[in-house]
């Protein structure tokens, strides 16, 4: 049984760190995405308006990143309701962008910062810890089919779970025969 545990525990590992690989390369490419939007348009024709440029930077890397976990990261646990999962996932990601925003928006409302760049490494800062938040709320809310379903777990609660049968010093009488010659019920 503890052989069976650690394989499980060393797969269950490995899964979630494929997981957090393939998520940190779309968040990456989304990473880009929002700041270089973000900074065209704090640079540009947002130029008064950082914590807008932010929300619309984010906007747009968060519809490449529902695209990019849905068919990559989390192809597996895909719900069969796409618009419940994409409403959560917009959900989650209001909550990721208002962070990220927030943070842009404490700096420069609540900390006087005026110079761009640091307003936007604000916005930076803000991104690094909605991605934590993000990560673990895909995983589980979002994308979340059970690992039961996934062949090479599938009976992970039951190594997990104490059943009566399998404590120590608890019998589990075994069920009674009824023999076909003898009436009413198996004694």
């Amino acid at each position: 049984m503890i052989n069976t545990l650690t394989e499980r525990m060393r797969g269950l590992a490995s899964l979630f760190w494929r997981e957090v690989a393939k998520f940190g390369a779309v968040g990456g490419i989304a990473f880009v995405i929002d700041n270089g939007l973000t900074y065209y348009l704090m640079h540009g024709p947002m130029t008064d308006s950082e914590a807008k440029a932010r929300f619309f930077g984010a906007s747009v890397a968060t519809v490449f990143s529902w695209i990019a976990n849905r068919f990559w990261t989390f192809r597996h646990r895909r719900q069969d309701n796409v618009i419940r999962e994409f409403v959560m996932f917009i959900i989650i990601n209001g909550i990721g962008i208002g962070i990220s925003t927030g943070f842009t928006a404490l700096a420069k409302y609540s900390m006087g910062i005026t110079d761009k760049n640091m307003l936007f490494l604000a916005g930076v800062a803000g991104i690094l810890v909605a991605t934590v938040v993000r990560f673990f709320a895909y995983r589980f809310l979002v994308f979340n089919k059970e690992l039961d379903e996934e062949p090479e777990f599938s009976h992970d609660h039951e190594i997990i779970e104490r059943h009566p049968h399998t404590q120590p010093g608890v019998r589990v009488p075994e069920p009674a025969v009824k023999d076909p010659e003898l009436p009413g019920p198996p004694s």
